[in-house]
């Protein structure tokens, strides 16, 4: 008999109605939360949004478009899209004390796009670049462009690289990032792994450029945003930060003085979803200097706002303003430095040696073999991971030789430092027991590798076990 929780009527009345229309998607849906729940997540990416946060995406402010923002909008009848946008930045102002907040953007590189763009319109009308008689960037025509073409195209920004722990969007030359400006990278010291303050001081000194980028997407440790700061100030370039990946925890306080991008960024960047547990989206935050520009996002970068997810984001981070989020990014980090530690105490080869927060990167080529081999090994055995480049990664970024590994989904689930030592112990036991496999012509192959089917039966059976102690949405039961 059906379960009579709010969630599970909600959720099964949902399947129903899609499937009274195409049953092939409501089997997908079904079949998703069916593999999540069986599936040990150390995706550092991924997370579980709560039922309340992805029933707030499926209602008829889907239909509405409101391109503009709260109160100037270009559609009629945007009040309750006014009312739900005006929520969703109001509680982004209080949970990261941000001047304000934009929560518009679509996804991460959105986010990372209106900025960009943000950054470069303050330029266009500063004083010192008057030549063109005209002083907004809106009111430019297609003389004025040309003028500015070369000045906007060699602007110049220095971001993190993609093998020291940057993301695609900070700069990689296959981004638009990278064809956007006249890109120049800092990296981290080889012997340590550590970001190289004074290295990236000089460089900032010899590039001046416009902005410089700080975050990560596989960096395993804090950064001090005020020596970040102080160096973009001495420059004269404008403060970037992308917290997508640890959002999360700034929101619960686990990042706060120095490594609080918000108090010292002027401008900063997140994904909603990943440590935030929000849904899938983007959001800005800024100085109230940057803010007219930031309300162009739409529609200098973004298409139409989507009111619906705007919505959930909303509930997300009226989530995160509970008193139990703060105590969740604490275990977040617990339960990365233990699994680090568990990893390290089997012989793992970890950048940096460890981690202070929510990621670990493995260097697998201590097991012999690549990122590709290890991630598709674990997952035989039941463990979801990517692979992920590490520091002067010999193999590239395709095959490369590290796996990254996160706890916020697992640590929403329930699981402890106690857990995660055993998931250590899982791990070590696959990547231990993979082999190199060969390609057709008896060479080495960076992508084939051997591994006993029984051991990854048995070490799948093993997180399946452990996974039962800690039910996703217990309180979803479908059918």
């Amino acid at each position: 008999m059906p379960s009579s929780h709010p969630q599970s009527v909600a959720v099964n009345a949902a399947l129903e109605v899609i499937g009274d229309v195409e049953p092939r998607i409501a089997t997908a849906i079904a079949a998703e939360l069916t593999d999540q729940r069986a599936s040990l997540k150390l995706i550092a990416s991924e997370n579980y949004a709560s039922p309340a946060v992805l029933l707030a995406m499926g209602n008829w402010l889907s239909d509405k478009y409101a391109e503009g923002t709260v109160g100037h909008r270009f559609y009629a009848g945007c009040r309750n899209v006014d009312t739900v946008e005006g929520i969703a930045a109001e509680h982004a102002r209080a949970l990261f004390g941000a001047e304000h907040a934009y929560v518009q953007p679509h996804s991460g590189i959105d986010a990372n796009l209106v900025a960009f763009w943000a950054v470069l319109a303050q330029r266009v009308e500063a004083p010192a670049l008057t030549g063109v008689g005209v002083r907004h960037v809106d009111k430019l025509g297609d003389e004025d462009w040309q003028a500015l073409r070369h000045e906007l195209g060699n602007q110049r920004m220095l971001g993190m690289s993609l093998d020291a722990g940057g993301h695609l969007t900070h700069g990689a030359r296959s981004n638009i990032s990278g064809k956007l400006f006249d890109l120049y990278s800092y990296g981290t010291d080889p012997a340590t792994g550590l970001i190289d303050y004074d290295a990236l001081r000089r460089t900032a000194h010899e590039v001046e450029p416009l902005i410089i980028l700080g975050g990560y997407s596989a960096y395993p440790r804090k950064v001090d945003f005020r020596v970040l700061r102080e160096i973009a100030d001495e420059v004269g370039a404008t403060l970037m930060v992308d917290m997508a990946h640890f959002a999360g925890l700034v929101a619960s306080g686990q990042f706060s003085g120095d490594f609080d991008p918000v108090r010292h960024a002027h401008i900063v960047t997140t994904t909603t979803h990943k440590s935030l547990r929000g849904p899938r989206g983007g959001m800005v935050l800024c100085d109230a200097e940057l803010a007219p520009y930031v309300d162009r996002g739409c529609p200098m970068v973004l298409g139409g706002p989507m009111p619906h997810v705007m919505a959930a984001k909303a509930v997300a981070l009226a989530e995160a303003r509970r008193p139990e989020f703060r105590d969740y990014g604490a275990r977040v980090l617990a339960n990365a430095a233990a699994i680090a530690e568990g990893l390290s105490r089997r012989g793992a080869t970890l950048v940096t040696g460890g981690t202070d927060n929510h990621l670990v990167l493995i260097d697998v080529g201590g097991y012999g073999l690549t990122g590709r081999q290890a991630e598709q090994a674990l997952l035989d055995a039941g463990i979801v991971t990517n692979r992920n480049s590490i520091p002067s990664d010999p193999n590239g970024p395709w095959y490369t030789s590290g796996i990254r590994i996160g706890t916020p989904a697992l640590t929403t689930r329930g699981l402890t430092t106690d857990d995660m030592d055993r998931i250590a112990e899982l791990i070590h036991t696959v990547l231990d027991a993979t082999e190199p496999g060969t390609a057709d012509d008896g060479t080495r192959s960076p992508a084939r590798y051997r591994l006993d089917p029984a051991l990854a039966e048995k070490v799948a059976t093993q997180a399946g076990e452990l996974l039962a102690g800690y039910p996703l949405y217990p309180d979803v039961v479908l059918g």
